[in-house]
């Protein structure tokens, strides 16, 4: 049943056009018999009807040239029948039909010449009638003219509408464009400031054995190759992290001589938010832990990612910045009285960028505005202590 209602529905003018060319078929052997019926002999009348009604089938592949061969069929007929166009009404209908169909037209000009040759086809088929039925003629070309202005209105209606979807499915595309940019530059970013973090934990450790091997006494021959491959190994890795770092840099950006930013440098940032005009509140809950240094510098990154969106965005007047220390994890939360327009573009810094980063450490991330106003960032990432 479903299939053959999609059917029906898909497929209804064409279920109309067969019942015409039947009913124009049986109109056309009915009114042989009739004084001033067609005139013959029947086997044309009969091609005739299925010429003039059956170029309706293939609108959709020739949505000018089908129109355009019912007009072409409707005056060869006149030709050579004068009275089968006046006497039968579906070769009117599919008149009606076809100028219908060029009204419809994106191309103004074919939408014209179907209706300039719509009107000469009927003035053809009025001048070869013996009957010359002005009053018909007029009226037909009065209703012609009503079906082609409707349809070519409509016809314009949905350019528009389909000149609106290319955009919007433009738009689309570019914002996904947009987004995915966003994404690439943001983990280029992410992945240099994790250099930083990780190149200095190596050169430590690279140091600290350095050290350790100069204090061995001579005796202790093992110990001082082994620590001479931890030297060489970190070394190495230095090198290499340099290198593909240097891939993901940007041609105008130097190496990040200064030390990457952690929750201890939040004060400093809450007071510069204050200085712009934000009124701030800064909490810190729970017990202060050392934290592994990419946590510390993403949860940085949000409070100021927050402080940001409240200045520049949300025009928020009040914030609120809530660290807490759990005993597996660490909440960063950051709220403001703004209109809640996060963030998403610019550098990296928005949304996107903190989804990737707190994504890179499996943690959680909420966003969005608060049911009494204002827009809430909260952020939760796992501390795993070493």
């Amino acid at each position: 049943m479903k299939t053959f209602l999609g059917l029906a529905r898909g497929h209804w003018f064409d279920a109309l056009i067969l019942v015409g060319l039947g009913l124009g078929l049986f109109g056309a052997v009915v009114s042989q018999s009739e004084a001033d019926g067609p005139t013959g002999p029947l086997w044309f009348d009969l091609l005739a009807v299925v010429a003039i009604v059956t170029p309706l089938f293939f609108r959709r592949r020739f949505p000018f040239g089908a129109p355009i061969a019912v007009g072409v069929a409707v005056g060869l007929t006149a030709l050579v029948d004068e009275r089968l166009v006046p006497k039968d009404f579906i070769p009117f209908v599919a008149g009606c039909a076809a100028v219908f169909l060029v009204g419809l037209l994106r191309d103004r000009t074919q939408a014209v010449a179907g209706i300039v040759l719509a009107i000469g086809v009927e003035a053809l088929v009025a001048y070869r009638d013996p009957l010359k039925n002005l009053s018909a003629f007029i009226a037909t070309c009065i209703v012609f003219g009503l079906i082609w202005t409707v349809a070519f209105a409509l016809g314009r209606k949905f350019e528009e509408a389909d000149d609106a979807k290319r955009r919007a499915a433009r738009a689309e595309r570019e914002r996904e464009e947009r987004a995915r940019s966003a994404v690439t530059e943001e983990r280029a970013r992410i992945a240099r400031e994790l250099h930083d973090v990780v190149g200095h934990s190596v050169s430590v450790m690279t140091v600290q054995a350095s050290a350790v091997r100069r204090l061995l006494r001579p005796e202790q021959e093992r110990e001082r190759e082994a620590l001479l491959v931890v030297e060489r190994t970190g070394r190495e890795a230095l090198a290499e992290m340099r290198r593909m770092v240097g891939v993901l840099r940007r041609p105008e950006e130097g190496p990040a001589l200064a030390p990457q930013p952690s929750l201890e440098h939040v004060g400093p940032l809450v007071e510069r938010a204050r200085e712009a005009g934000l009124s701030v509140e800064l909490r810190v809950e729970g017990d202060r832990k050392a934290l592994p240094a990419g946590v510390d510098l993403t949860a940085y990154r949000l409070v100021q990612e927050g402080l940001t969106n409240a200045l520049k965005h949300a025009r928020a007047e009040r914030a609120e910045v809530v660290v807490r220390y759990g005993t597996g994890d660490l909440e960063v939360t950051v709220s403001d009285d703004g209109r809640g327009a996060a963030s998403g573009h610019g550098g990296g810094h928005g949304l996107v960028g903190m989804r990737e980063r707190v994504a890179v450490y499996g943690g959680e991330l909420e966003a969005g505005p608060q049911a009494e106003g204002g827009y809430r960032l909260w952020a939760k990432l796992p501390v795993v202590q070493a």
